[in-house]
């Protein structure tokens, strides 16, 4: 399991951007593309290489007034699943 203490980064050659032909946001990766959902944008738009999982979810508890201990997990198996795809690190 990750710590909240860990400090997620994009993997190399990984972009996250907003896409004007899709109207969405985007992950790209080498040969790969990722549409991540509303949710997980408001994650991945925190993801910066400085902030940790604790204060990614801090923030957005904050930002949406929930459960600090919802949001976590939810950053938390996010950024876990995306580190399996090897979009990003920790």
């Amino acid at each position: 399991m990750t710590g909240e203490d860990a400090v997620p980064r994009f993997g190399a050659g990984v972009k996250f951007r907003f896409d004007e032909v899709r109207g969405a946001w985007v992950l790209l990766a080498p040969e790969r593309l990722f549409q991540p959902d509303e949710i997980a944008v408001d994650i991945l738009q925190l993801v910066d290489g400085v902030r940790t999982i604790a204060m990614i979810a801090d923030t957005l508890a904050a930002r949406f007034e929930a459960s600090r201990d919802l949001v976590l997990t939810d950053v938390s198996d996010l950024l876990k699943d995306l580190a399996g795809k090897g979009v990003i690190g920790l």
